[in-house]
């Protein structure tokens, strides 16, 4: 299909933009979907209709077929030619008219052409088209294709062709192809003669459209299931499903209420079902957070532990569920042993790929409340590749979203800005509702002070108007690292004090309180950093791990004197070096330098801020970079200019492409993940070979490499 499709385009961007905004997911995901029912396109497609109309009958009829044709495949044209009693004469007038090429693939002069023969032609024409691809069509090698052609041969109902349909929604959905998946449901529940088994189908298919991205065709399916006659389970589904789309689409505070609704009403129906609706609850009521209304996460946490308990053995999700519903009941402490264990078994890919889909992003929330940053970096990136290679557009955002805090918290800003850019151009092409989460996150730790106070005011009016807390909390934690970075201590103080004020927003509000001693230690507020030293220090004894008591030792530096200060920031140091977090063991030597200074300890001072300045720079966080310049200008010492140019003298998309090209992805594998031609890679690997002053791709690993060293 992409390749049918840039040949018919040949490649003109315009049209290569163009394109997928006129076709539905089905259409480009393996070519199960056609352009009828929609209206004409424009004066260009009715001028190939005018030009079609001069041409004999047994051309236009072969047109029709090639049209039907997904792929371009001649040798199957002709076989379907054959059975139409078409002969090969019947292509010369529309070639000399040059509407279409038959070489190696049927290509049409333009995919308005193609799309115009279509449209133009009889219901009864079209369907005696597809029925003679059908048959010219092998059913061992390609029965997902004669499947497709059946249905649209089919004259009114027909369960055998229905159920074809459903066997081969079956082999897509096995090997990843959301968006197929749900266009063969579709047809399946069109052609359904049983009513009731139509709205099964219907659901499923409504489900499986929730999943690729396309909401729209998700309701539009939703509502002809209910008009169907559904037993109690899938009556409980429908529900389930409106909830999951509202949560989608808004991520605000609708969906929390509806959610718990239905994983109540599941409870006597589908226990299993039930607890994950219960655990979709909880997280929808996460985002909610500070705005939930009838679903706030600790009344859903409760609920969820008032439910029946889990089958034996758990599976993964009852193991996440029964982690974060004690979190918020109970603590840190007692929370702490199962969350690990959900963890432990998400990281060792116990869950099927489609329960991984849907719970990683929760799974990383988990991770995150643990510190556990390992845990974190392998899961977000699980959740991204996966994502990508099953075609979930709906979830892919937030995962590129939750990569990108990853890499911008290890200090790999080049990185992190490519996976956002990626995510914003899903985000525009899905019509999800994402608040830029990772691209405030990262404008914040550079220091960019336009950018992210833009992007602070832009989510905190999207948050309140969609009653998303998280993105809130989000906003204002961001502020803290923007103030923070510039030294001003009280907007420091005042936005982390309001991130900490709502603890149900796990993750997020509890990398605020570092911030707030940070800042109230440098307001001479040293009350309030005691109360939030108290509480930061609930949640890293029980994490246990080295980010976590890497950031309390240096929390309790900042509040400490003389030696056990200096030991507390060794320690600090120490931790946080080892561990995945070397945007914030950056800052930590940082504020020992800073320390040191005070202590007029010019020297040791000197030494710890050099590193600072140089860590810092490397990385591309700015401001706090400044900061460190100006703390080394105070002991006399002036910082040697180094410019985020050139330590990161390629681009995000040049850096992303460099790794993928290093870890040995064709130019091909690369433009499919990244959604960009091969020729555009290879573009850009000129580039990335000429600044880097190598020849090919054998030279990547080494070269990069030492560039991760030097930083």
């Amino acid at each position: 299909m992409r390749d049918r499709v840039v040949a018919e385009t040949r490649g003109n961007p315009l049209a290569l933009l163009e394109l997928p905004r006129a076709r539905s997911a089905a259409e480009l995901a393996g070519g199960f979907g056609l352009p009828d029912g929609r209206p004409l396109a424009d004066r260009i497609e009715q001028s190939f209709i005018r030009r079609l109309e001069s041409l004999p009958v047994a051309t236009r009829h072969l047109l029709l077929a090639a049209a039907a044709e997904p792929v371009g495949d001649v040798a199957l044209l002709w076989r379907a030619a054959e059975r139409l009693g078409l002969g090969a004469d019947a292509a010369a007038p529309a070639e000399t008219a040059g509407l279409i090429e038959l070489g190696a693939r049927a290509r049409f002069r333009h995919p308005l052409v193609r799309s115009a023969v279509y449209r133009a032609a009889a219901v009864a024409d079209r369907r005696e088209v597809h029925r003679a691809l059908a048959e010219a069509t092998d059913p061992a090698a390609y029965p997902d294709r004669r499947a497709w052609h059946r249905a649209w041969a089919a004259v009114g109902p027909d369960e055998e062709v229905a159920s074809e349909l459903e066997r081969s929604a079956q082999r897509a959905r096995a090997r990843g192809g959301v968006a197929a998946a749900a266009a063969f449901l579709e047809q399946a529940a069109r052609l359904t003669p049983d009513p009731a088994r139509r709205g099964e189908r219907a659901l499923a298919a409504a489900q499986a459209k929730q999943q690729a991205g396309a909401f729209d065709a998700a309701l539009e399916l939703l509502a002809r299931a209910r008009a169907g006659p559904l037993g109690e389970l899938d009556r409980a589904r429908t529900d389930l499903l409106q909830a999951q789309i509202a949560f989608a689409l808004n991520r605000g505070s609708d969906a929390p209420p509806l959610l718990l609704t239905a994983a109540r009403r599941l409870e006597p129906i589908d226990v299993g079902l039930a607890r994950e609706t219960y655990l979709e609850a909880l997280s929808a009521a996460m985002f909610a957070a500070r705005f939930a209304t009838g679903g706030d996460p600790l009344s859903v946490a409760e609920a969820a532990r008032a439910a029946p308990p889990a089958p034996r053995p758990p599976r993964t999700t009852d193991l996440l569920l029964d982690g974060l519903a004690t979190r918020f009941t109970e603590g840190h402490g007692a929370a702490a042993p199962m969350l690990r264990q959900a963890v432990s078994a998400f990281s060792h890919r116990e869950a099927s790929w489609e329960d991984e889909l849907r719970w990683l992003w929760l799974a990383c929330i988990a991770a995150l409340d643990l510190w556990d940053d390992e845990a974190w970096g392998r899961l977000a990136g699980r959740h991204v590749q996966l994502a990508r290679d099953v075609g979930a557009l709906s979830e892919l955002p937030l995962a590129l979203n939750m990569r990108s805090v990853v890499h911008t918290f290890a200090g790999e800003l080049a990185a992190a800005a490519s996976l956002i850019e990626e995510a914003e151009a899903v985000t525009e092409a899905t019509g999800s509702g994402l608040t830029p989460y990772g691209a405030v996150v990262l404008a914040a730790m550079r220091g960019h002070e336009a950018e992210a106070s833009a992007l602070i005011d832009v989510i905190t009016k999207e948050a309140e108007l969609r009653g998303e807390g998280v993105g809130m909390t989000v906003a204002e934690l961001a502020e803290a690292w923007l103030c923070n970075g510039r030294a001003r201590y009280e907007g420091a103080l005042a936005a982390a004090g309001r991130a900490t004020e709502h603890p149900d927003e796990l993750g997020v509000s509890a990398w605020a309180l570092p911030e707030l001693i940070e800042a109230a230690v440098h307001s001479a507020r040293l009350d309030l950093a005691t109360v939030a030293l108290r509480r930061l220090t609930e949640a890293t004894r029980a994490s246990g791990t080295d980010w976590a008591l890497g950031i309390e030792a240096r929390s309790r530096a900042l509040l400490a004197e003389g030696e056990a200060a200096d030991e507390l920031y060794r320690e600090a140091i120490e931790r946080l070096d080892r561990s995945g977090v070397g945007a914030f063991a950056a800052r930590t030597h940082l504020l020992y330098g800073e320390w040191l200074r005070r202590e007029r300890r010019r020297l040791d001072a000197r030494e710890r801020l050099r590193i600072a300045h140089e860590m810092l720079t490397q990385m591309g966080m700015e401001a706090f970079a400044e900061r460190a310049e100006r703390e080394l200008l105070a002991t006399g010492e002036t910082a040697r200019k180094r410019t985020v140019e050139t330590s990161d003298e390629l681009t995000a998309r040049e850096a992303q492409i460099a790794r993928l090209a290093r870890d040995g992805l064709s130019n091909p594998e690369i433009g499919a993940q990244l959604f960009i031609s091969p020729r555009t890679v290879q573009y850009h690997l000129r580039k990335v070979f000429l600044k880097l002053d190598i020849s090919s791709r054998s030279h990547l690993g080494r070269v990069l490499q030492s560039r991760h060293n030097a930083a």
